[in-house]
């Protein structure tokens, strides 16, 4: 198996100090029983109180496993399991941070592991943040690439933030475990990891005409990631320990292309602006959470269908938003037109990433998923504004209609 950290680190090596500084893992595992390894881990790095962070499913799927093997090495181990909303969904927002911050405090915790998936680790990535202790990650479950990120999507009154945090010191992902996950989390993550043929697309288009920082070692890991899930889509299917190692090891090189270029782009363009968008509209209706990859799947067909009909439109109508409203990125959309074309063209169309999900076992449409035509309609003209300091071609479309 590829060695994913040196691979990395390796990448990094032709990159600016910040790029270099930003890979600081010390482990990265993913292989059957890579969960036994974790106490030998915590005991060479001298940590004698342990916090662990689970929600009641993860802390049966691997939690009180981790729990039993880390007392057995003479740790001092005390487990949050965090508590659901009234909804019943475990979301992170501010009482999940407060109940695991004042754990921390009161057992005075040395090092924080989260075992769960991407809403655990968001908790714990924050939580060791606040309380300044290293986090280490267990996932169980293939399902979003946020495992071993710096920021920390956070839900504040109602409004997603992505906060600065900490990025786990060693991962640690048992494919025992990961193959037993649901399928419909496995499929979430194949879905997370399909939503990057649109957000390298929108990376790209910001770095061209929004001037965006660009990485090329960032946009090559990221896709070259994305097609091996896609090259392996069978294997991934059938929950074979082969591909889940792919899909795994994929999600996690996605966060690690991130961590090159210091910001999410790479991975996060106009289909996790819907997919987030979605998310605070279902809190503010009281209804409970879709899975994050599914969102960002579905949502995914929908920004394919939208940018392929963009450039059928031509660049006569940038140019003329341009001329008519002295609008500055119309002319510059009109002036790398061509370029821009054959971006989109690498992006699938609505029908091949349809078939692709559904191959996967996850919803193609608004309807399988449960987005409502109208929720649907406000997310493409609003969404951009999730995430204001990123320039998306969305952005740029909504932009010139409502010039």
């Amino acid at each position: 198996m590829v060695d994913l950290l040196a691979k990395i680190k390796k990448a990094a090596a032709g990159c600016e100090a910040s790029a270099r500084q930003a890979i600081d893992l010390d482990l990265i595992q993913i292989e059957s029983g890579a969960i036994q390894e974790v106490a030998s881990y915590l005991v060479g790095k001298s940590y004698r109180q342990v916090s662990i962070v689970a929600d009641s499913i993860t802390y049966q799927v691997a939690g009180a496993q981790l729990e039993a093997m880390l007392t057995s090495a003479d740790l001092c181990v005390h487990t949050t399991m965090i508590k659901p909303n009234a909804q019943g969904d475990v979301i992170a927002d501010e009482p999940a941070l407060i109940q695991h911050i004042i754990d921390i405090q009161r057992y005075t915790a040395d090092v924080v592991i989260a075992v769960g998936g991407g809403t655990i680790h968001d908790i714990a990535r924050y939580s060791a943040y606040s309380t300044r202790i290293p986090f280490v990650s267990v996932p169980t479950a293939p399902s979003v690439d946020g495992f071993n990120s710096k920021g920390a999507p956070i839900l504040i009154r109602g409004d997603k933030q992505t906060i600065a945090a900490v990025g786990p010191d060693a991962i640690f992902a048992d494919l025992d475990i990961l193959v037993k996950a649901p399928k419909a989390m496995i499929a979430a993550g194949f879905a997370d990891m399909l939503g990057k043929y649109t957000s390298l697309f929108d990376w790209k288009f910001g770095s061209i005409v929004g001037a965006e920082p660009y990485l090329q070692a960032a946009a090559d890991i990221t896709r070259t990631a994305l097609l091996q899930c896609v090259n392996q889509i069978d294997l991934i299917a059938l929950r074979q320990k082969e591909g889940i190692r792919t899909l795994t090891g994929a999600l996690i090189e996605s966060g690690l292309a991130m961590l090159l270029l210091g910001h999410s782009h790479p991975a996060s363009g106009a289909e996790h602006h819907l997919s987030h968008y979605w998310e605070m509209a279902y809190i503010r209706l009281g209804k409970r959470q879709l899975l994050h990859g599914a969102k960002v799947g579905v949502a995914c067909v929908q920004i394919s269908r939208l940018y392929h009909q963009i450039a059928s439109e031509g660049s006569e109508v940038w140019k003329s938003a341009a001329e008519k409203e002295s609008w500055g990125p119309g002319a510059r959309i009109a002036e790398h037109w061509e370029e821009l074309c054959l971006e989109i063209a690498n992006i699938p169309d609505p029908a091949t990433l349809s078939v692709l999900l559904e191959k996967i076992g996850g919803p193609t449409s608004i309807q399988e998923l449960g987005v409502s035509e109208e929720l649907l309609e406000s997310s493409l003209r609003e969404a951009h504004q999730v995430r204001l300091n990123r320039f998306t071609l969305l952005r740029a479309y909504n932009e010139r209609l409502n010039y």
